[in-house]
Formats: C-alpha cells, structure tokens, sequence
C-alpha cells in the first residue's frame, strides 16, 4: 500500500480554481472525532429549516417539473442513484428523471461504438453530448432544477444543503487518500464544486476542491456558497452543467 505524502496544509487564492490540496494523515472517523459538535448541531438545524422552507414553499413548482417530466417521456418521474454519504454510508440520491428509460441499454451501445465517448465517460462519467437525456431532461439539468428534489435526502440526514459533491461507488478510487477527508462531511445539494465550473473543470480539480471544502468548511463560506448557487440557477450560461 502506497504511503500518504507529507500532509501540506491549502492554499486558497481569491479564485476557487486556484486551490492546492494535499490529503489529510487522520482517517474518516479521527476526522469526524475532532469536529466541532456544536457546529454540525448548527449546520443540521440550518438545513433542517432551510430544506423544510423549500418543500412547503416550493410545492407548487416540485408539482410542476413532476408534471413536465411525467409527460414528456415515458418512465418514472423520480430517478434514485445509488450514492457514497458521510462515513461511507450509501444512500438513495433523488433527482427529477432526465433521461429516456432505456438510459442504461443507450449507453451500453454508445460507449461500444465510440471510443471517444467511452474515453470522455470513463474520464469523467459524463457526457457532455449525451443522446440518452431527454429534451426537457436537458433544460432541467442546464438549470440544476433536476436536483430539487435532493432537499428530502437533506430533510433525512442523508445530505447536507452544502457540501462536497455526492459521488457514485466507482468513483471512490478516483478520489485516492482524499477521500477519507471528503467523506468526513455530509455530501451537498450545492457546493464550491458545482459553482466553481462543475462539468468544465478537470477531475482533479474536482477533488481537490472537495477536499478544500471538507478542511475549511463554514458559515460565511456556506453563505457564499449558497448565494452563488441562485446565480448559478437563474444565470445557467456555460457553467459546466450538463
């Protein structure tokens, strides 16, 4: 087994691209031991409130997209992935259903036929042009609202309104010794990831920014974070979203 580099503490310039991280010596559970207790009380009522504020009063436009994504193609409306949570622990990670339901056979096909996209997919598992999403999936997903429904898994422990990126089980290894620091946190509906470029950014680049958030996590950077976030939703542009 290899040896963990010497532990350097991050960098962080005025720009969230421009972060140099090197993994924590502290396994998950020293990591979670040294958390302040009282700061993850405060951070779990905060999203116990805000999430419970979103689904009261955001009903109305939760009963919309379920309608939209009901009619726009045959399938559930509700799409459940197997995701890694705080500790290791897996969950059930809800998203508004925005792909065709013969997704998984697609994909098959496309990754045997194209070696481009099966190198693009094993890169990042993603696809920027994926012929599996659907014409409303692909607004959903432009807008993030796709992920709406994720303030249940917050409501449920599961996630947190802020934090690192939830990632699938086959990506445990891409993350190597950070991930152990990443996994100290509950993952997030929103977090410095996804308002830092997401989908353009390189994927280790992905990882040392989780790993920057999971060390220096707190309530103006939570703050920051969520007020980005609205800039993200209502000004999709080319943010990496896809």
């Amino acid at each position: 087994m290899p040896k963990k580099p010497e532990k350097i503490f991050p960098k962080r310039s005025n720009s969230f691209n421009e972060i140099d991280i090197k993994p924590s010596d502290l396994s998950t559970n020293e990591l979670i031991g040294n958390q302040s207790y009282g700061g993850r009380i405060f951070k779990r009522m905060g999203d116990i409130i805000f999430s419970s504020s979103v689904i009261i009063f955001g009903m109305p436009i939760f009963i919309i997209l379920a309608v939209i994504v009901r009619i726009s193609s045959p399938g559930p409306i509700f799409y459940i992935q197997e995701r890694v949570g705080r500790n290791y622990k897996s969950f059930g990670c809800i998203k508004f259903r925005t792909m065709y339901q013969d997704a998984d056979i697609k994909l098959e096909k496309i990754l045997a036929e194209s070696l481009q996209m099966r190198e693009e997919f094993e890169s990042d598992y993603k696809l920027r042009k994926d012929p599996r999403i659907t014409p409303i999936g692909r607004v959903l997903r432009r807008s993030s609202l796709d992920e709406l429904p994720q303030f249940l898994n917050v409501l449920k422990g599961e996630m947190s309104v802020v934090g690192p990126r939830p990632i699938v089980i086959d990506e445990l290894d891409r993350y190597g010794f950070s991930m152990d620091e990443v996994i100290s946190v509950r993952p997030g509906l929103t977090g410095l990831w996804q308002v830092s470029g997401r989908n353009n950014l390189s994927y280790r680049k992905r990882v040392e920014i989780d790993t920057y958030y999971a060390r220096n996590r707190n309530l103006l950077l939570d703050l920051e974070i969520i007020l980005l976030t609205f800039g993200v939703l209502f000004f999709p542009m080319d943010r990496g979203a896809y």
